[in-house]
């Protein structure tokens, strides 16, 4: 019976138990997949949303690769201001959340018939450690952004990369003119705003057909 001092002393050790069990400990997560996050940086955010969109219109302003370190332990692979960087993959889930306290990341996992590309990305994503941030998304020099990681290591059994350039935009969408923040950006490292320039984004990404999308935390809606 339920009611049985056995059984309560029971319920009452394993339900928290259960819901302590987050959708973070349930999702499955694989070498290669793709974490699109929604952070907020402020006015560069809300320039790199306005002409940016992600998958199902979310307005993503960063992405990593998940890799498998030496411990076993989740690695993210991520080009930030400092430089490309190896961050514990529970460090990089707290680094944008909801309001409800859920990560603010979406996972993209390669389908099937590219999934070839996942060794080249697990033998040469060390390659750019360390590496320095591409401050002026200048797709040919010897520093990289998040999505131009992904430009790089994603490639098929050709070399080509799966994902593809576009030309990039500075300017907003209903003025037509250069956002005010890349404006000054720009003039302070004395380099030309690289208007229509190849690159790409990690909304750009995240609509791509060679993945699949997956919302194993936050439904993106508070």
């Amino acid at each position: 019976m339920i009611g049985s001092p056995h059984n309560l002393l029971f319920l009452i050790f394993i339900i928290p138990i259960l819901f302590s069990c987050s959708k973070r400990d349930m999702f499955s997560f694989e070498e290669g997949d793709l974490l699109f996050q929604q952070s907020d940086c402020g006015d560069f955010c809300e320039a790199i949303n306005k002409v940016t969109d992600g998958v199902k219109g979310i307005d993503f302003n960063h992405v990593g690769i998940l890799l498998s370190g030496n411990n076993g332990k989740w690695l993210v692979l991520e080009a930030v201001s400092k430089g490309v960087k190896e961050t514990p993959l529970d460090e990089f889930l707290d680094k944008a959340k909801d309001r409800s306290g859920r990560p603010l990341v979406a996972v993209g996992r390669l389908k099937d018939g590219y999934r070839n590309a996942v060794s080249h990305v697990a033998k040469s994503g060390g390659q750019f450690l360390g590496k320095s941030y591409d401050e002026v998304f200048d797709i040919d020099n010897d520093a990289y952004y998040c999505s131009e990681l992904v430009y790089l290591l994603y490639q098929n059994e050709n070399g080509q990369s799966l994902f593809e350039l576009k030309p990039m935009t500075f300017k907003d969408p209903d003025s037509h003119e250069t956002f005010e923040i890349w404006k000054e950006y720009f003039d302070k490292m004395n380099q030309e705003i690289p208007e229509g320039k190849p690159g790409l984004n990690p909304g750009g990404i995240s609509r791509s057909d060679k993945l699949d999308i997956y919302f194993p935390y936050s439904d993106f809606q508070n």
